[in-house]
């Protein structure tokens, strides 16, 4: 059987890399994070000039990209690594942002192109965002950076306007609501895997 690629598509603080995470452990996956390049762009750009990583450098650097290469650059330019992904089995690609993105996918991987969104509410997410470096500890990848709620809602306003992210959340083959705890959204995650893979 092709090995399938499932991509994890929701705002910043729904928990994409808990379910990522999640999956991971469960089953052998590979693992692909979407917005990995922009973060690389952002850590060289720190170590050049000092300072640290900010929703403004991130969103420059991340339109800066699709400037360059269009709406459908972060699967564009990921599309050699889930290749190679794919030949050692299924793999996760966390954080899907674009409808271009989620068309260039699915066109390319057909049936094998498997998009789950996850939802929480603004107000849930900015309570996440808040504290996570903090909670985290030391995040060299720059994983889990903590966002003001003015940081949170700017980031949800351009993602929605500017990388028409809304689309593959409203397309998604599976949706896990995030609004409680962590053994209800492992509920939901084991049941979207089971028909994924069973």
């Amino acid at each position: 059987m092709a090995s399938k690629l499932i991509c994890l598509v929701g705002m910043c603080g729904a928990g994409k890399s808990e379910v990522a995470e999640y999956m991971i452990k469960k089953r052998k996956l590979g693992f692909l994070r979407f917005g990995q390049i922009v973060l690389d762009e952002v850590k060289k750009i720190i170590e050049k000039r000092g300072g640290k990583s900010t929703e403004a450098l991130e969103r420059k650097i991340r339109e800066g990209f699709r400037k360059k290469y269009g709406m459908a650059a972060m699967a564009v330019l990921n599309i050699p690594k889930f290749d190679k992904l794919l030949k050692s089995g299924n793999t996760i690609g966390d954080g899907l942002y674009s409808w271009e993105e989620y068309l260039t996918l699915k066109k390319r991987y057909g049936k094998k192109f498997i998009c789950v969104a996850v939802y929480a509410p603004p107000s849930v997410r900015y309570l996440r965002l808040e504290g996570r470096a903090e909670k985290h500890g030391l995040d060299e990848k720059l994983r889990f950076r903590s966002f003001t709620k003015e940081e949170a809602a700017s980031r949800d306003k351009s993602e929605i306007e500017n990388l028409n992210k809304a689309g593959p959340i409203a397309m998604a083959d599976y949706t896990v609501i995030n609004n409680s705890d962590l053994v209800k959204l492992r509920g939901q995650v084991d049941e979207i895997m089971k028909r994924i893979f069973d």
